[in-house]
Formats: structure tokens, sequence, C-alpha cells
């Protein structure tokens, strides 16, 4: 029975290019800082994205934490969604491990936060209240349906932020679909930003990384972090490689996962009983529930019938496009889940 995998974009595997470059990377020791391939990845980013530095990370997980670690001190204050993934997802690292203190602000349906509350939330009121030190955004939005973060609405934040005296930093997971959704260069999506870090592993498809950007200063200090986190690294190249060629050869296509979870959404929308999450999907997240059925159920018949999706929160069902799915896939997940639905 053929298996199509829409839990995640982490589920790529990666392409005979990235295998080749990575059986034939220029290695040396990253601990050394001499490992030329991640060297040149780092470099490369840094100037494709407009930052002066960049640093190679195990994880986004890791990557979002060691930009929180260096913009605070512990008992400073956090300001983000209610739905982030560094909220909801990220074990709440920055308070175990950092004594750094969660702020919620509501998201809203397209993945915001309300403006004139981050301007409330960073206004700098007295010594009786913790120090605001960072603004985190999320860009594309994985809990609101992949949605992306008009850019006008990152110049607002990042200047109501600076003029508070409030660093800001970009979980970009996703960034690339973002730029490919809105059509724009990547570098202009971090471009008010203090900080940002991106996936390698998911839409892009390699095996492993995400990575950090910020100034030398900055980097430098998110580098001990990282370390002291257990990221350091020997020889990475060999990861390195992969990225590279991602790089050059997973961006463009992206546009192609954006197609198929605009063709998935249209498909889910026409099925009775079915509740797509979002009126609009600009990227490749189609979140939806089925009222009155066990979620936990259909996530078991859906697996019967070789359709593989995630549950991520309450009765919602997510399915995430990718490099491994075709639009034919799309149809086949579409016949899966109509002939469930119909079958109650």
């Amino acid at each position: 029975m053929k298996v199509i995998d829409l839990r995640s974009d982490t589920v790529t595997h990666p392409t005979k290019s990235m295998l080749d470059a990575m059986a034939s990377a220029e290695l040396g020791d990253e601990g050394f800082a001499d490992d030329p391939t991640v060297n040149l990845l780092q470099e490369k980013v840094a100037d494709m994205m407009g930052k002066e530095a960049a640093l190679f990370m195990p994880s986004g997980t890791m990557a979002n934490l060691s930009a929180i670690l260096t913009h605070c001190e512990r008992g400073d204050e956090i300001i983000l969604g209610d739905l982030s993934h560094i909220y909801v997802y990220e074990y709440g690292a920055a308070s175990s491990l950092g004594g750094i203190i969660y702020k919620p602000l509501a998201n809203a349906d397209n993945g915001t936060l309300d403006m004139n509350s981050v301007y409330e939330a960073t206004k700098k009121l007295s010594a009786r209240f913790p120090n605001t030190a960072l603004v985190c955004l999320e860009n594309t939005h994985n809990r609101c349906s992949g949605a992306v973060l008009p850019q006008e609405y990152v110049r607002s934040v990042s200047d109501v932020s600076h003029n508070n005296g409030t660093a800001v930093h970009l979980d970009g997971a996703r960034i690339f679909n973002a730029a490919i959704a809105q059509n724009l260069p990547p570098k202009e999506l971090v471009s008010t930003v203090d900080s940002a870090m991106f996936c390698f592993s998911k839409g892009l498809s390699c095996p492993v990384g995400s990575i950090l950007l910020g100034t030398k200063d900055f980097i430098a200090k998110a580098k001990v972090m990282r370390n002291t986190l257990g990221g350091g690294m020997r020889q990475v190249g060999i990861l390195a490689a992969a990225a590279l060629v991602a790089l050059e050869e997973m961006i463009d296509r992206l546009s192609e996962d954006h197609h198929n979870a605009r063709l998935l959404s249209d498909g889910l929308r026409n099925l009775e009983h079915v509740r797509v999450q979002s009126d609009v999907i600009e990227t490749n997240i189609v979140i939806f529930e089925i009222p009155e059925r066990d979620t936990q159920e259909l996530l078991s018949l859906f697996g019967d019938r070789g359709l593989m999706v995630s549950n991520p929160y309450g009765d919602k069902i997510r399915m995430v496009t990718h490099y491994g799915i075709s639009e034919q896939d799309i149809y086949d997940a579409l016949s899966v889940v109509k002939s469930v639905v119909e079958s109650n």
C-alpha cells in the first residue's frame, strides 16, 4: 500500500544532489572553526539574508533558544504569540534554563499580534516591572495555517519595539515559504529584525540543521549559548553540504508545495462535515477538523488507508505539503478523507 505522509515537511528526505554533496564534502573541525563547508554555508547565508553573520545549528528549537538567551538576562521578559512555536512547542526552555519570563499576547488568525498590545507590552513603565528585552515573531505561522506575516507589519513591530528599547527575533523556520508566497527576496523579510533563524530540514528537505542570523557580536555570543546547550559539532560539513545544495535547488520549487496545499484545501472544503481552519492558504499548511468525530479514531482510519497526518492540538488535523508529495498524492489523500467521512 502506498503511504502518503502529510504529517510535516520535516519528513522529507535529502535529494540525490544532497547525498552526493554530503559524500564528497570537504571537512574540518567546527569546534576549531576550520570546517570549510560550514564556514562557506554561514558566509553564504549571511550574505543572501543581508546580515553580518550566521551560525549553523542542530535544530530550530536550539536556534530560537540560543537567540533568546543571547538577547536576555535572567529575569527579563519576552513578548510572543500565544500560538507561537516558541511558546507552545519549545518546552518552556527559556524559562526553565534561562530564568526568562514569557508574556504571551493573542495571535490573530493571520499570525499577527495586535500593534497596540505590542506597544503597551514593550513600553518601559517602572523598575517594578521586568525588563522587556525581546519580541518574538513567527513567519510563516505554523498554528495559523502557515500564514505569512505582511512585511509592513514586521517593520511596524520592529519600529515600535526598537523605539521602546526592545529587540526583535524572528522565528523564520519556513521563511522561504513566506518569501515565495510574497514574491519578495528573503533578505527583505529579515531586514528590520535583530536576529532571525530558519530551518533547512523542513521544506528545503535537508536531513538536519537550522541557522541563526544576526550581527557579528550577537552571533559570537550565541555560539557560546549554542555550545553551552550541547550544540557544538565537529565534522558538520557533511550537513552543511546538503544545506548549500538546498539553497541552490530547493527554494523556488516551494511554490509547488503551495499549489498542492491550495488544491488540498479546496478539496477538503467540498467535503461534507469538514471544516478548514483558514479561508486562505498562503503556503504549505492546511489545518481542518471534522466535528463530532473522534480525532484519534480519524487518524487511525486515515492511517489504515495509507494517509499519515498529524494532530497538533485539540481536535485539529494538520496536513503539510512538501517535496515528497505530488499533485496526484493530493487527489489520493482527498479520496481517503472522503471515504472516511462517508463511512460514518
